[in-house]
């Protein structure tokens, strides 16, 4: 495997309110592999775009393992600003919540052989975006078995 590229998003209803995350992983060609969605605990949108990162950088070692993320490129892209500048040390970040989710973040890094955070537009991250609006949607919905 030579170059994963990630792209995440992260969003909530009310903010804070009901929250959900989008990850989609792409080979270097730029073709999906995998989609994930998921609901999340309320929070805001700025928590629900780090467990986004959260989630896709434990999903790619659950799905390929340590060895081979110590051996992969990860490029992975979102479109908060917030969110990639803070991880690139562009940005402070004051908020304690946040704090502990960057060192979430941070502490997965390791494990990785490189990881580069890039901000991209919003219309290039729309696959993201439509898998938090389609989990967000769903929320609250169960089917009743008769």
């Amino acid at each position: 495997m030579r170059k994963i590229i990630i792209y995440t998003d992260g969003g909530s209803r009310g903010n804070p309110g009901p929250s959900a995350i989008g990850v989609v992983f792409c080979n270097e060609k730029g073709e999906a592999i995998k989609k994930y969605s998921e609901e999340i605990d309320d929070g805001t949108n700025n928590e629900a775009e780090y467990r986004a990162v959260i989630f896709a950088l434990k999903k790619f070692k659950a799905l390929f393992g340590n060895k081979l993320a110590g051996q992969s490129e990860i490029e992975l892209r979102a479109d908060s600003e917030l969110l990639i500048k803070q991880l690139n040390g562009e940005y402070k970040i004051l908020e304690s919540k946040i704090q502990l989710l960057f060192l979430s973040v941070w502490n997965l890094k390791l494990d990785f052989k490189k990881l580069k955070f890039k901000l991209i537009p919003r219309e290039k991250n729309k696959e993201a975006d439509r898998l938090v609006n389609e989990a967000l949607d769903s929320q609250g919905k169960t089917q009743k078995l008769i």
